[in-house]
């Protein structure tokens, strides 16, 4: 009878249900908090587990013994990051102010932390974390108790729209940091370039005519922008309400 083929262990912190015993001077948690920190200054580029473990003043054996690969580190950072999000207890608010709180909370969050919406889709199965899963569970309740026939889908939608945006907002603002100057300087800097290449196209060219003559605070600008679009998706979703489940022919 041939063996019986060995299982592989699934890929993720938190499918292994026991740890080891942790050491008093190195714990997961500083070690995430560390890693955070890294991630929030340099980005995913510079985080590995040598330079982390040189931050700690540990050896990477050190780490490993809690941490078994930088993928599992990743896991447990979008899992802590997730935690600072605030989702309205059903019943506090209506469904859309909720909806509006939630995702006002999301993109404070990604903007706090300019890796998080860029590595979403690759931090394995972080949303096995206790903190991904809380604020799932929490969005679920929002839209089942609201009434939506697809509130999977719903939430789907809502967290599209704000990684997007969050996203590339976040990428501006690392460019801007990266510039040494604020916000407002690096525009004013920027428009010239800008004005020039938008030359032979009438819309752009006067929109970037009007906003070199307009003072305005950036950061109003990009807050009025994420408003805006969220107001569009959100006009979209209550559409949906009563109409019922489409049907699949």
């Amino acid at each position: 009878m041939a063996a019986e083929k060995k299982q592989q262990p699934i890929p993720s912190v938190w499918a292994r249900r026991a740890r080891e015993a942790e050491q008093p001077a190195l714990s997961q948690e500083a070690i995430v908090r560390e890693a955070i920190a890294m991630l929030d200054a340099d980005g995913t580029e510079a985080l590995s587990m040598r330079k982390l473990a040189a931050r700690l003043n540990a050896g990477a054996t050190s780490l490993y013994r809690h941490v078994a690969t930088k993928d599992e580190l990743m896991e447990l950072a979008v899992d802590q990051v997730f935690g600072e999000i605030d989702v309205p207890p059903v019943g506090s608010a209506g469904w859309r102010e909720a909806a509006v709180e939630a995702a006002g909370s999301f993109r404070a969050t990604a903007l706090r932390h300019p890796w998080l919406s860029s590595v979403l889709g690759q931090a394995g199965l972080a949303y096995l974390g206790p903190n991904l899963m809380a604020f799932s569970e929490r969005l679920a309740a929002l839209f089942v108790d609201a009434g939506f026939p697809e509130p999977a889908r719903a939430i789907d939608a809502l967290i599209a729209y704000v990684v997007g945006m969050s996203s590339s907002e976040a990428a501006w603002l690392t460019t801007v940091a990266r510039s040494g100057e604020t916000e407002a300087g690096f525009i004013a800097r920027l428009m010239p370039a800008a004005q020039q290449a938008a030359e032979g196209r009438e819309h752009l060219a006067d929109a970037y005519a009007e906003a070199a003559v307009r003072e305005f605070d950036p950061s109003v600008m990009r807050d009025a922008k994420f408003a805006y679009g969220l107001d569009v998706m959100l006009d979209g979703l209550a559409l949906r309400l009563g109409a019922g489940a489409p049907t699949v022919e």
